[in-house]
C-alpha cells in the first residue's frame, strides 16, 4: 500500500471490516448505575474499547505496509489476565486488527491520573485487586490498598470486600495483584498478597463495614506510609469522625482529595453486584473542590488532615458524597490494629 491512507481513497473491504468491528465493539448504549455505588473500577475487556480505526500496522513501534483495522483501547491489558472468549479479534474480515492504547477520550481535558503504577513496596493509596473467574473470567478490575494492618504477629493489605474479595466469592488464599489487573498488572509477576478473611456483605440484612485482609507473601512488599501528600500517619489509633472535620487520602482514581465530613451516622443504600445493600451507621463525605472520590478509590483511607490520624475506609459514593465506613469498626471486625 501507499505511505499515506486517504480517508476519500480507503478500499471499500477496509471500510466494511471497520464497521464490522465498530459495531461489534463500540456500544452506542448509556450505561446507568445507582445513585450510591461501591467504588472499585471493573471494565469488560470490550468495554475497554475506545475506537476503532482505520491505519498502518505496527510493529516495534513503527508502521509496516501493510493495512490494519486499528482498535483503540483505554488501557492495553496483559493477555494472561484475560480468558480466550474475551480477547480481541486477531483479524476483521480478514484484515488485521492492531490494538493501539490511546486513554479514554474525554469532551474536557482531565487531570492527570494518580499512581496507578507498580510499586515495590506497595503503599496505601495505590492501585490493587484480584482477578476474575467462572463466567466473568477476563473481565479485570482495580480499587485501592488502603492501609497496613497486624494480628497475630502478621501483616496484611486492608481495602474493601469488594476490592480483595469480589463481594464475598472469592476463597482464602486467592492472589492479590499490586497494580490490580486494570491498570495493567501482570498475574505472573505481581501477586504481593493472598486473601486471608472477609466481612460478609449481606443482601437483605443490615451491613456494618464492608471490609477485607490479605496476608503479604513477604513483610517487605509493603509499606505502611500512605502516598503524598498525606504521607507517615502521627497515629494508628483511630479518631472517631465528627461533623465538619478536614479530612483528606489517595486513591487509585482521584489521587490526594480534601474533603469535610458531612454525616457521622448515616444510614444508605449502596448499588452492588449482589444487589442493593444497607448500611447503618456510615460517614459522608463532601469534597471541598469538587468530587471527593470515583470509581476505583474504593478501599482508600480516610484520614484526619490536622491530626494526621485514620478516620474511615471509602468504600462507595455518589456524584456528590463519599460514604467510609468507620476505621474503628473495621479494624474491631477483623481484629486487627493499624499500621503507621
Amino acid at each position: 500500500m501507499s505511505d499515506t491512507l486517504s480517508r476519500d481513497r480507503l478500499p471499500e473491504r477496509l471500510l466494511r471490516a471497520k464497521e464490522s468491528a465498530s459495531g461489534q465493539l463500540l456500544s452506542m448504549e448509556e450505561a446507568t448505575a445507582p445513585a450510591m455505588r461501591a467504588l472499585a473500577a471493573v471494565a469488560e475487556p470490550r468495554r475497554n474499547v475506545v475506537g476503532v480505526g482505520i491505519g498502518r500496522k505496527m510493529v516495534g513501534g513503527r508502521p509496516t505496509a501493510r493495512a490494519a483495522i486499528r482498535i483503540y483501547v483505554e488501557r492495553k491489558i496483559a493477555p494472561a489476565a484475560l480468558g480466550p472468549s474475551t480477547l480481541l479479534p486477531r483479524d476483521v474480515g480478514g484484515i488485521p486488527t492492531d490494538v493501539v492504547q490511546t486513554g479514554r477520550f474525554l469532551a474536557l481535558p482531565a487531570r492527570l491520573p494518580p499512581e496507578r503504577r507498580r510499586l515495590r513496596p506497595a503503599r496505601p493509596g495505590c492501585s490493587v485487586g484480584f482477578q476474575f473467574g467462572g463466567d466473568r473470567a477476563g473481565y479485570v478490575m482495580a480499587g485501592t490498598l488502603g492501609a497496613l494492618v497486624e494480628r497475630d504477629g502478621k501483616r496484611f493489605i486492608l481495602s474493601n470486600n469488594h476490592v480483595l474479595a469480589d463481594e464475598n466469592a472469592l476463597p482464602g488464599g486467592a492472589p492479590i495483584f499490586q497494580p490490580g489487573l486494570l491498570d495493567g498488572g501482570d498475574p505472573a509477576r505481581d501477586q504481593i498478597a493472598r486473601l486471608s478473611e472477609f466481612v460478609a456483605l449481606r443482601p437483605g440484612a443490615a451491613n456494618q463495614v464492608d471490609a477485607a485482609v490479605a496476608e503479604l507473601l513477604e513483610p517487605g512488599l509493603a509499606s505502611p506510609s500512605p502516598l503524598p501528600p498525606v504521607g507517615k500517619l502521627r497515629s494508628g489509633e483511630p479518631l472517631p469522625a465528627s461533623e465538619g472535620l478536614a479530612v483528606e487520602k489517595v486513591g487509585r482514581t482521584t489521587g490526594h482529595t480534601t474533603g469535610r465530613v458531612f454525616d457521622v451516622s448515616a444510614d444508605v443504600r449502596v448499588g452492588y453486584d449482589l444487589g442493593t445493600l444497607v448500611f447503618l451507621d456510615q460517614i459522608l463525605i463532601a469534597g471541598e473542590r469538587g468530587p471527593f472520590s470515583a470509581g476505583g478509590d474504593s478501599g482508600s483511607l480516610i484520614v484526619a488532615r490536622s491530626q494526621k490520624r485514620p478516620v474511615g475506609l471509602l468504600f462507595a459514593g455518589s456524584e456528590s458524597h463519599t460514604i467510609a465506613n468507620h476505621v474503628g469498626a473495621v479494624l474491631t471486625a477483623l481484629r486487627a490494629a493499624l499500621v503507621r
